[in-house]
């Protein structure tokens, strides 16, 4: 009897055993699959398994077994964390947008003794809807393969995902009754999903094409699969009262409230939260959905994105938000809403302390999360009481509209996360997360701000950029790491101003130094960056080989002509002021060659290529139709945003080969043709007559299909020092004139 009892508990526990591979067995696939993209030749070199964790929050184990690698981990995330920072801490490589290394050492070191790591925190987020729209409108599934390999190995687990959000409402609002033709003004283009989701426009960029919705629904299923596979848990969209203009049409009962963004699109509709179709809608929405993509349970719902409540009556608000959240619970009692703070700070004159706390009040602390979007600029979670008493999110957002230029805030990000966790007054925070607006540029800001995932404390940001260095470069160097010491004083110090600084080059032409949307006030004196200009050059030779370097290498010299195009503008407004014709086209002439200049080096790096972004956009169209309403969506984008009179033109504007030399510079060609001949006959400038030319002209340029380079030209080591020798002397010598000393 005792040995059938043995027999049999042995069985249990052999088939207790296989059902736990089994179960753990996607997650460990995944992560496998990870490794052997980036590692393929060393894929036999780890062994993975999977370890239990008692709470919610990941852990990861590495130690060796038998001369081979051993990663654990309670998730897919977990095990992808363990092999980058093996990665990192033992092979000294990055894997970054902007640069990768992989100089692996001859063998694969073996870890001495075993490492654990547990997060402390529960969440990690990633995206803002925006970042849907300034980076991600064109993907295809490789781009976010890569993308959610990059997400795991940085320990992301909370990841937003709308992707196809415009086929769950195509199926829904024709299940209302509402037919193709009656929704044609209501979605719009591809590049402007993420505020029509937000309520802020319908239709501009359409129509959209069903052929767009199909294929997006299946990317869509692609990409919850694999991120649900590695054990991340994606925030689904939610019901926020956006329906079409036909809406009151059908429905001429509805309470419906109109709303408008104020930046130059039409009114859209907002349906009323007390109209009991509210709470139908909502519902129909998240089984639908549910149906097509399945749930975690995570649901982003943003009220009244810049765009103010009709009231600010607390009573009113708190009724408003009783209603979203009712309308989640009737169709997942286990829905936990995920509201972006971003109102809470972009609106603090209408949402103030009253106001916040009533629009969270009604919904249940568990049930509950609020992403502070903004908290390395200003963290609303100090004025609300922790959001009085929500889970909240320490998000980073450091980049708007897709702007190319160096900047962060790299003291305020190696200590804020870790400075809130162990506040007394941090209450639920329950994670840190990215929110920028667009990826793909300043990579030393996201890796910094993830090595928070796994450890509680401040960054040391001297030990920090030492390994960072070696890491992306593959070898230490003082000299650079002397560079990024300035790099951290002067672009990267958060000082003065919100976002990035632009250059004057990408402004529409004016004589001002600065228009609606180009920023020019930089958060340093551009002369204190030149020594790291200096010091990056005379490195070159040694890292020729290094991507990273050849990144930040182009990347500081784009900074240092960007802002000396600053200086030229001033230089040749002056002139045309003083009517000194010979200095006028002297600077002019120069500030035209220098955006000929910075073409030319950027065309060295796939990062900075405009007809990586157009041709993407042309790939997604079946038909030369759908091809030509793509590349129009991609150009208006990265220009005007919207039609020849938008006020946000320039918002989402970009430093890249080919946008320079065929918009920027063939517009400020036209503005100096104007004022040289003003000159030349000594007559004012009809400005207003330029601004309605210029606008017809950016216009037909949005319109163009003329097509620019997919691939680099040039060597970008070769072109920087071309670029620093012609430079160097004249941009040092302007800014000592100025200044009155020597940098």
């Amino acid at each position: 009897m005792k040995k059938c009892n043995k027999i049999f508990l042995s069985f249990c526990l052999v088939a207790a055993t296989t059902q736990q591979l089994c179960f753990a067995q996607p997650e460990i696939k995944a992560a496998q699959d990870i490794i052997g993209r980036i590692l393929p030749a060393h894929i036999n070199d780890f062994i993975i398994e999977k370890i239990k964790q008692e709470n919610n929050n990941d852990a990861f184990e590495i130690e060796s077994r038998k001369n081979k690698i051993v990663l654990k981990g309670n998730t897919g995330v977990a095990i992808a964390s363990a092999f980058y920072y093996y990665l990192t801490e033992f092979c000294h490589c990055q894997l970054t947008w902007n640069g990768t290394n992989l100089k692996l050492p001859g063998k694969l070191p073996l870890p001495s003794s075993k490492i654990q790591k547990k997060t402390p925190y529960q969440y990690r987020y990633y995206l803002n809807y925006c970042t849907f729209n300034y980076s991600m409108s064109w993907w295809d599934w490789p781009r976010w393969e890569k993308e959610i390999d990059w997400m795991a190995l940085h320990g992301i687990n909370m990841p937003l995902a709308i992707t196809g959000e415009e086929y769950t409402w195509h199926e829904v609002y024709n299940q209302m009754g509402f037919t193709d033709d009656e929704l044609n003004g209501f979605f719009s283009g591809p590049a402007y999903f993420s505020w029509f989701w937000m309520g802020n426009l319908d239709g501009w960029g359409g129509p959209l094409q069903i052929n767009w919705m199909e294929t997006h629904k299946e990317l869509e299923e692609k990409i919850l699969k694999r991120e649900r596979e590695l054990g991340m848990k994606p925030v689904l969209p939610a019901f926020t009262g956006h329906v079409p203009a036909a809406f009151k049409k059908k429905y001429p009962n509805a309470k419906l409230k109109v709303a408008n963004w104020k930046n130059g699109f039409a009114d859209t509709y907002i349906l009323d939260s007390e109209d009991p179709l509210f709470a139908e809608i909502g519902k129909k929405f998240l089984q639908t959905q549910t149906k097509l993509f399945g749930t975690n349970h995570l649901y982003s719902a943003d009220t009244f994105n810049e765009n103010e409540p009709s009231s600010d009556d607390p009573v009113f608000l708190s009724g408003l938000s009783k209603k979203i959240y009712q309308g989640m619970q009737e169709a997942d009692t286990a829905a936990v809403w995920v509201m972006q703070g971003w109102l809470f700070y972009s609106d603090r004159k209408f949402w103030k302390a009253p106001q916040i706390e009533a629009l969270l009040q009604p919904v249940p602390d568990n049930k509950m999360i609020i992403l502070d979007l903004a908290a390395e600029i200003e963290p609303v979670w100090k004025r609300t009481k922790a959001f009085y008493g929500k889970q909240w999110i320490w998000n980073m957002i450091n980049n708007f509209g897709g702007n190319i230029n160096l900047f962060g805030r790299m003291d305020g990000v190696a200590s804020g996360p870790a400075l809130a966790l162990t506040s007394d007054s941090s209450k639920n925070m329950a994670g840190i997360g990215l929110t920028m607006e667009a990826i793909e540029q300043n990579p030393v800001i996201y890796e910094l701000m993830m090595q928070h995932v796994w450890q509680r404390d401040t960054i040391d940001l001297n030990d920090w950029l030492k390994k960072y260095v070696r890491n992306r470069y593959g070898s230490d160097d003082e000299n650079l790491l002397k560079a990024w010491q300035i790099l951290r004083t002067t672009a990267y110090n958060g000082k003065l101003i919100r976002d990035g600084a632009e250059s004057m080059l990408t402004g529409r032409p004016t004589l001002d130094s600065t228009t609606v949307w180009t920023r020019t006030k930089l958060n340093y004196d551009p002369a204190d960056l030149i020594p790291a200009w200096k010091l990056f050059v005379n490195a070159s030779g040694k890292h020729m080989a290094s991507d990273g370097f050849q990144f930040d290498l182009v990347d500081i010299t784009r900074q240092v002509l960007a802002n000396y195009a600053n200086t030229l503008q001033k230089k040749w407004v002056e002139a045309f002021k003083e009517k000194n014709k010979t200095d006028f086209e002297k600077y002019s002439n120069g500030f035209l060659e220098l955006i000929t200049d910075m073409d030319e080096l950027l065309a060295t790096r796939k990062d900075f290529l405009l007809g990586r972004w157009l041709e993407a956009a042309k790939s997604n169209g079946k038909t030369e139709g759908e091809k030509t309403l793509y590349e129009r969506n991609a150009r208006d984008l990265v220009t005007l945003w919207g039609d020849a009179n938008s006020p946000l033109h320039e918002y989402s504007c970009r430093q890249w080969s080919g946008l320079l030399n065929d918009f920027y510079k063939k517009r400020w060609q036209q503005f100096i043709k104007i004022l040289d001949q003003s000159l030349e006959q000594n007559t004012e400038p009809d400005f207003s007559k330029f601004e309605m030319h210029i606008r017809e002209w950016e216009w037909n340029w949005v319109n163009e299909r003329n097509e620019f380079p997919v691939t680099t030209s040039g060597n970008s080591i070769e072109i920087s020092n071309k670029i620093y020798h012609k430079y160097f002397e004249q941009i040092r010598l302007s800014y000592y004139n100025e200044t009155g000393q020597s940098k």
